[in-house]
């Protein structure tokens, strides 16, 4: 079976290879642009980016704050690597990721200044209760300002159907003028890895006072389409854009391609590749697990020079497809499904991923929390879903495990 797929992997990249030159004469120019990055020693700062309109140059690679191995010296194990941006929120690892952040800070003042740092909140009440929030938040982390803010993870489940009004609200544009006229706060903005993401991009785009804006993205969405074109418009009103559960849909996928080989790069690092090919992603925020992962991914954001080519794109999109998958991160198949039902499918998609691939026992907690109503799989036709989804995610298998580890 390993040999068969082996071979329809090549067969495929020399078929898009000699298509390619029609390909790219159609692809959007975004994929012919680059991100320059100087050659550089370890313990110097990775490659960057301009972060929308508003920001500075960010690192291409951001270290995200969940992880178990999240200690002050394992942050000092990223900072030596050349990461200088940071996130984490209010919920992480039970409220100690932030804490952790500041015990390194304290150690370390001098590099307060040097660090993009983010942290996020939960304001159930509405985008005004930011302002309330914020203090707790440098508090914690022991820092007397954010370079960005965000509301966790919006979405109509956890904030209302209002919320998708949210970021072109007069609400939320005060909130965010107070935020950044304090001196607490110098970005605003949101993360979302909800079916509704393009409805929530496009009010922000018609809003245009959002300052960034973290989204799950995956680079194989379809070129034109409803996704394509709410990001788009996101980054041409000069918000910048965070790409985070980029590598959630590659843990089985094999470690090397004789194709990617050929690059210099494993399978992984190609997919971060794929993701920083896209010029509007400003940079890519991930769970780095282990200094195996931080060591990978750090030298791919030293190595890339050029996005990748049309048919390496497509080899990894095979690749991915071919894997046993847990965790969709998006496709229009699923927002149009996300319309119609109530039914929380990416959200116990996401618990189940953290709970197999980090070992994260909080996803039963997660997973309870939500109402039972949006559990009830009685309604919702999920064999329907997977039958219709882009990537082929086996949904009904996953709310069975679900089921399985989180009775």
């Amino acid at each position: 079976m390993k040999d068969n797929h082996s071979a329809t992997s090549r067969r495929s990249f020399l078929k898009s290879t000699l298509t390619l030159p029609v390909a790219l004469a159609a692809a959007p120019s975004l994929f012919t642009q680059a991100a320059t990055a100087a050659e550089a020693p370890a313990s110097a700062s990775l490659p960057r980016r301009q972060l929308g309109k508003n920001g500075p140059p960010v690192t291409l690679l951001g270290m995200g704050g969940m992880m178990g191995a999240l200690s002050p010296d394992y942050i000092d194990i990223a900072w030596s690597m050349g990461i200088r941006y940071f996130d984490t929120a209010d919920c992480y690892l039970h409220g100690q990721s932030e804490k952790i952040f500041g015990q390194w800070l304290a150690k370390y003042p001098e590099r307060r200044k040097e660090i993009f740092l983010v942290s996020k909140d939960h304001p159930h009440k509405g985008p005004e209760q930011l302002l309330t929030m914020i203090d707790k938040r440098l508090a914690a982390l022991g820092t007397t300002y954010l370079d960005a803010f965000y509301i966790h993870g919006i979405g109509p489940r956890e904030y209302g159907e209002d919320s998708l009004n949210w970021p072109k609200s007069d609400a939320f544009k005060k909130t965010a003028e107070t935020l950044k006229s304090s001196g607490k706060v110098k970005l605003v903005g949101f993360s979302c890895h909800d079916g509704r993401l393009p409805d929530y991009l496009n009010a922000a785009a018609a809003g245009g006072f959002l300052d960034i804006i973290m989204l799950a993205f995956n680079p194989f969405y379809e070129k034109g389409g409803k996704f394509d074109q709410a990001f788009d418009a996101a980054h041409q009103a000069g918000i910048g854009l965070i790409a985070m559960k980029t590598m959630r849909t590659t843990k089985d996928v094999p470690k090397r391609l004789p194709e990617f080989d050929k690059l210099g790069l494993t399978t992984h690092q190609a997919v971060l590749h794929s993701v920083w090919s896209d010029p509007r992603i400003t940079a890519i925020v991930n769970m780095i697990d282990n200094v195996d992962q931080m060591q990978s991914s750090t030298s791919a954001a030293r190595s890339y020079k050029t996005p990748l080519k049309f048919a390496h794109l497509e080899l990894l999109k095979e690749t991915i497809i071919a894997g046993r998958r847990t965790m969709c991160t998006g496709c229009p198949s699923c927002e149009a499904f996300a319309k119609q039902t109530d039914f929380a499918f990416h959200d116990i998609a996401r618990f189940v991923t953290y709970y197999e691939q980090d070992g994260n026992t909080d996803a039963r907690n997660y997973y309870h929390a939500l109402p039972t109503t949006v559990r009830d799989t009685a309604k919702v036709d999920l064999a329907a879903l997977r039958d219709g989804c882009h990537f082929k995610t086996d949904y009904p298998e996953i709310i069975r495990r679900a089921e399985r580890y989180f009775a």
